[in-house]
């Protein structure tokens, strides 16, 4: 069994920093990092990439994949490629 606590996807300071370098051209304090990991979850929507991965990986591959992928394309708004 799959262990439901497992982390799929995380991002570390390592990452800000990286960003904080190539877009600031300097890296972040420690207290500009306490502000960027406080917020920096409320602009990755884990829903939306999750939904379009269960579009793209899963429901593609099902013939019934295009009726059941109608109602949330039309909610969502969103492209499958």
């Amino acid at each position: 069994m799959i262990d439901p606590e497992k982390i799929i996807y995380s991002i570390n300071i390592d990452d800000i920093q990286n960003v904080a370098e190539q877009e600031l051209e300097r890296k972040l304090t420690a207290k500009e990092l306490r502000l960027v990991e406080g917020k920096v979850g409320d602009y990755i929507n884990w829903y939306e990439a999750s939904l379009m991965q269960l579009m793209q990986q899963i429901l593609n591959h099902e013939d019934l994949a295009a009726k059941r992928l109608k109602p949330i394309v039309s909610r969502t708004g969103l492209r499958l490629k």
